[in-house]
């Protein structure tokens, strides 16, 4: 009977320490944009971040959909490796003024395909940089819509918008957050920093420095939270050897 118990112990222990593992592991795991938010009115460059979430496939070819209801006069790629990016632009209802200019057209896609050979391998993911601006004034958030394909033929569709109120949707579309800007001149730069988002000949290289600290914070954000699930897997089974151990000292105690 005490060994019976024991395996019980152990048995319910393993399957706590695995719906730990379970339930944390999705949460990045969708497509995302990062860092996750930038000031109203500036530049920024941002990564779209992609993880193969398919055991048996690679992802071969990723498309963003830029939303046109509040479109970017510039948009550029950053060179990928192995990946070869394709930019779309659309005729815009109503044009934009961009530094007293009227702008006709937004890019409303972009398109990154795979060279032969290269794939985001299963427990991979990869992340496409793009700079971007200006970001609008009226509105507090930016919806990419991202279909992420596979080569089994398999596609993705990021595209759910989540709702106030409501849990978060299966498949939802990455964000990027917008906050109101702090600078005087209205052009406040969060996280833009790297050489090709400073070469869009607006100046706004200098702000580097809140680039990498947003970064590394996200990443020390990241790291504490896999860190804190594994001491909670391993303080689990822990005590179930425990007192499985407890339970066989006593057991030959009794004999």
């Amino acid at each position: 009977m005490r060994s019976l118990s024991s395996r019980r112990i152990a048995a319910v222990a393993l399957a706590a320490a695995a719906s730990v593992v379970v339930l944390a592991g999705p949460a990045s795991a969708h497509v995302t944009v990062n860092p996750g938010s930038a000031e109203q009115g500036g530049y920024t460059a941002v990564d779209f971040r992609v993880p193969n979430e398919n055991d048996a496939a690679g992802t071969v070819k990723l498309e963003i959909n830029l939303p046109l209801d509040h479109p970017l006069a510039s948009v550029r790629t950053q060179p990928l490796p192995g990946w070869t990016a394709v930019v779309e632009k659309s005729k815009l209802d109503k044009p934009i003024k961009v530094h007293g200019n009227d702008v006709n057209e937004a890019v409303s896609k972009i398109t990154w395909t795979a060279d032969a050979g290269v794939k985001i391998a299963p427990g991979q993911f990869q992340e496409f940089r793009v700079s971007l601006g200006p970001l609008p004034t009226d509105s507090d958030n930016l919806v990419f819509k991202a279909l992420q394909s596979y080569d089994n033929g398999d596609v993705v569709r990021w595209i759910d918008e989540a709702k106030d109120g409501q849990p978060e949707p299966a498949k939802p579309a990455p964000v990027l957050k917008l906050t109101k800007s702090t600078s005087a001149d209205g052009h406040g730069v969060t996280a833009t920093a790297s050489p090709s988002a400073a070469a869009d000949g607006h100046g706004h290289g200098d702000s580097g420095s809140k680039s990498e600290a947003a970064a590394d914070t996200k990443s020390s954000d990241s790291t504490a939270r896999v860190l804190g699930v594994v001491g909670i897997v391993v303080g689990v089974i822990g005590t179930a050897f425990g007192i499985i151990g407890l339970r066989r000292k006593d057991s030959g105690s009794a004999s």
